[in-house]
Order: C-alpha cells, then structure tokens, then sequence
C-alpha cells in the first residue's frame, strides 16, 4: 500500500513515529513535510497529501498536527477525501469499516506514541464493510457537488 504522510510542527514528533510503523508494515511512504520544529501553516500540508490520494497517487493519507483538528478541516475541502481525526482505536476501526476514510488525522498533542501505532495499524488493515455503508459514503461524495 502506498501512504502519503504530512504534518506541521506541533505534528513532526509523531510523524517520525508513525513512519517507523508504516516502514515496519511494508508501506511505500512518501513524505511531504514538514521537516522541522519552526511554526508553519498546516494547510500548506494537508493540501499536497489529500490531493495525492484523491488523484489516486497514494492509496491512503496520514496528517499529523497539534490537534489534528486542522488538518482535517483543511484536507476534507479537497474532493474526494474522507479525513477522519482518530484519537482512539474504535473510531480508527469504524472512520474505515463505515466512513471509507481515505485520509487519518492525528494530534501529537492528543494522542501519545504508542496508541497513535495502534490506531494507525488498525486504520491501515480494517477494511470497508461496504453493504449499507457504501450508500451512505456515495451520500457523502453527493455533497462535494453541491
């Protein structure tokens, strides 16, 4: 699977953290910033990530900030995304199993190290349940329209 991760600076700690898993899992990971502490603006990030993955370049998305509150937001303006913020392995499960996210957003200030390794596992291997859930989804992508 291929991944496309992004954070800002509030993010940059975890984003280390999380590549570590994805390598460990056998991801292709691509990285697009940012690549220090000092203050940048996390649209400038989740801007390229969410627009590589709904142009199909990446299979799956992963942005990383303080809250990932603001990543959301801003990578869910960009057609085609389905950006979940996850700060607990249930709604990691269920933003896939129901929702189809294409994009996870996680707050480095919310989450600590080891349950942001379990989410993104758990994100990365559970798969859409479709049925029900794919009418709802297409409800959804019927919104981008409008």
């Amino acid at each position: 699977m291929r991944i496309v991760i992004g954070s800002d600076h509030g993010g940059i700690h975890l984003k280390e953290t999380v590549k570590k898993v994805l390598h460990e899992l056998g991801m292709e990971v691509a990285d697009v910033g940012c690549d220090g502490t000092d203050s940048v603006d996390y649209p400038d990030y989740a801007q390229p990530v969410a627009e590589k993955v709904a142009q199909g370049e990446f299979d799956r998305g992963i942005l990383i900030c303080g809250t990932g509150i603001g990543m959301s937001i801003a990578a869910n303006k960009v057609k085609g995304i389905r950006c979940a913020v996850v700060s607990d392995e249930y709604s990691a499960r269920m933003s896939r199993e129901h929702n189809q996210a294409n994009v996870l957003a996680l707050g480095e200030r919310v989450v600590g190290p080891g349950l942001a390794e379990n989410i993104v596992r758990i994100w990365l291997t559970t798969e859409f349940a479709d049925g029900r859930h794919h009418r709802r989804v297409d409800k959804i992508a019927a919104l981008e329209g409008k």
